[in-house]
């Protein structure tokens, strides 16, 4: 499987409205604000809702936002008529999640026909400052759409 140049209007609209679909990134009021072929952009604010006992974005959070910024950038190289599933993820939790939004960045790192290589960096935005909070990888398998 190749990345293409760019993305197609009719692979944005899917992946758009695969991610509008999800009622948990919805819960956590994140927004997919940035996809290019291979790589997305999620942003969640830490609500009061989403924080640990000493007041840090929950792990629970971090990894919700770069799980699907990984995957996301998976579907965004996916031939029409297939969907992803994510097979295995890690995370490596690097700081508190200190301030009021996390920003999760999701690439490809090896497109395959049946497994692609996916990695997330997650940064909290504090004082308009960003701290790399959490790194992860996974894998995503290709599904055929339902």
């Amino acid at each position: 499987m190749e990345i293409p140049a760019k993305i197609s209007p009719e692979t944005e609209q899917r992946v758009r409205a695969s991610f509008a679909a999800q009622s948990m990134m919805t819960t956590l009021g994140a927004r997919l604000v940035a996809l290019t072929p291979g790589e997305t952009r999620i942003e969640a604010p830490i609500l009061p809702g989403s924080r640990q006992q000493h007041g840090f974005g929950h792990a629970g959070l971090t990894f919700a936002i770069g799980d699907s910024a990984a995957g996301y950038a998976a579907l965004s190289v996916m031939a029409v008529g297939h969907e992803v599933l994510t097979t295995e993820m890690k995370i490596h939790l690097l700081a508190p999640a200190r301030g009021d939004l996390l920003i999760a960045r999701g690439r490809i790192i090896k497109p395959g026909r049946r497994l692609v290589i996916v990695q997330a960096d997650i940064h909290a935005v504090e004082a308009g400052q960003e701290i790399h909070v959490a790194l992860m990888t996974g894998t995503m398998i290709p599904i055929a759409a339902t």
